[in-house]
């Protein structure tokens, strides 16, 4: 009955550690972008203790990030030049 183990070979175990990591890399991102930059997160004492602030204009420039704007007016497709062919009806 040798063998060991067949449920920890490396094609079952890498592409598995390869989407967590993955999927850790993104938390891990979008955490800090938050703690970084995001208008109503306060880390340091005397943000804290301005109580509410009417910070619309730094809420507007978080709003409208890099990635926002370049995709701002593009077509919501992934393939468009496939959607096209496959789509239209000639």
């Amino acid at each position: 009955m040798g063998g060991g183990n067949r449920w920890v070979r490396p094609e079952v175990v890498y592409p598995l550690f390869a989407a967590i990591g993955a999927a850790l890399g993104i938390c891990g991102f979008s955490i800090g972008r938050n703690l970084a930059s995001h208008p109503d997160v306060r880390i340091n004492k005397a943000d804290r203790q301005a109580g509410y602030l009417e910070n619309f204009k730094e809420g507007e420039q978080y709003y409208q990030n890099a990635l926002r704007k370049f995709v701002d007016g593009r077509t919501p497709h992934i393939f468009p030049g496939l959607n096209e062919s496959l789509g239209s009806s000639k």
